[in-house]
């Protein structure tokens, strides 16, 4: 079953990730940042520098591999005998031309109900566009051109890059703050407690350590999700440059009649914050990794 095999390979890469750090940790000859006598903010710092921005960046140098193994993801062959699939691959190099990109993107599809597409890839040279068959089906050439600008946008503009870098940051700040809170708040109970005279429970710490990292991420989602939706607006501002106004107005006005067709399964969240449309309701919105449809459509139609 797809979601099966999903999942395994969510749970293979995780488990390289895990492995992989870990032997840089030891390579570096960085120490457990607990001791006996109390904790070593140097090993600490490193230790959550390296744990978050190493799944970060992982994820990005294997982020086309990944949208192909976990999404499904079918390359198109540029010399398909497909007349359909061929406009979708010559619309993609011409707007990628015009958009000064130093290579052409990879450009494949996905099996999906959903009516979206997302942009991936290390680099602006090592890139891939990709659209769910939904979209593929449901939306008039024209409007499909307005959405590859949006992608096409997204690439040009580095985003992959800036949202990992971001993600990192956030990443690293969460684990550091909340070990380090976790450490002070457990230092002054044993302080209250004139009985204890060893060192610091450790099954206290952790328990405190891992509510506050809770809290930080949550907060830190925030944070990620809001510059998630600036660069949405430049991506649609870019995106009707590169295929014209109307075009990128008619996509998003397609994109919100459809909104109510999902795929919970296409929701990775590795290509979530770069597809080119999401969700969110209510106080939802503040994770939301687009603004609202209408938002965006308002928007475009008063730019000059």
């Amino acid at each position: 079953m797809a979601w099966m095999k999903r999942v395994f390979l969510f749970l293979v890469v995780n488990f390289l990730v895990i492995i992989t750090i870990s032997l840089i940790l030891n390579v570096l000859g960085i120490r457990p940042y607990l001791t006996a006598y109390g904790i070593n903010y140097n090993s600490l710092m490193a230790f959550c520098l390296i744990w978050g921005m190493g799944g970060a960046l992982f994820s990005l140098a294997s982020s086309r591999l990944m949208a192909k193994w976990i999404m499904g993801v079918k390359i198109i062959d540029p010399e398909t005998s497909n007349s359909n699939l061929q406009e979708l691959v010559n619309t993609v190099y011409r707007l990628s031309q015009a958009a000064n990109l130093p290579k052409m993107p990879q450009v494949g599809l996905y099996e999906s109900p959903e009516v979206n597409a997302f942009a991936t890839g290390p680099t602006k040279a090592r890139s891939l566009v990709a659209v769910s068959s939904g979209l593929f089906e449901r939306m008039r050439p024209d409007e499909i051109e307005g959405v590859l600008g949006h992608e096409i946008t997204h690439i040009t503009n580095g985003d992959m890059v800036t949202m990992t870098l971001i993600q990192g940051i956030v990443n690293a700040f969460v684990m550091f703050l909340s070990r380090a809170i976790a450490f002070a708040v457990v230092q002054a109970m044993r302080g209250r407690d004139e009985r204890d005279e060893g060192g610091i429970s450790y099954g206290t710490y952790f328990i405190v350590s891992f509510i506050l990292e809770i809290l930080f991420m949550i907060v830190g989602s925030i944070v990620v999700a809001w510059f998630s939706r600036l660069r949405e607006f430049r991506a649609d501002a870019g995106g009707a440059k590169l295929a014209g106004r109307n075009n990128m107005v008619s996509a998003l006005k397609a994109l919100l009649r459809t909104y109510e067709i999902t795929d919970p399964a296409a929701n990775q969240p590795a290509v979530q914050t770069l597809k080119i449309s999401g969700r969110g309701t209510g106080l939802m919105r503040l994770f939301a990794t687009h603004p609202p449809l209408e938002e965006r459509i308002a928007r475009l139609q008063t730019m000059e």
